[in-house]
């Protein structure tokens, strides 16, 4: 499982994503957000780039534990159905 870490925002967004890739492109297929205690709109962006990245090997991937924080602006983006955050919100935190 992938951990997205403590902070999700536009100052480690590109070094996270690098390698949350790293591990999509290894077959890893879920992703825990349940240490994440500060988000701003570069982790939707980088949830929506996992999403892709999982796509285009022709697999899936899951959110699990998204803190609400980041529901509301996957929400405010539109793009919560799309991630299917809706379905993983309520899984405990790790």
């Amino acid at each position: 499982m992938i951990s997205l870490g403590t902070e999700l925002t536009n100052r480690n967004a590109t070094a996270v994503l690098r390698g949350a890739l790293d591990a999509v492109a290894r077959g890893e297929a879920r992703v825990d957000c349940g240490k994440l205690n500060r988000v701003d709109s570069s982790a939707v962006a980088v949830l929506l780039a996992l999403h892709r990245a999982a796509q285009a090997r022709g697999g899936r991937i899951g959110f699990v534990a998204v803190p609400a924080q980041l529901l509301s602006l996957a929400a405010l983006y539109g793009v919560d159905g799309l991630l299917d955050l809706d379905a993983t919100a309520d899984q405990p935190r790790h």
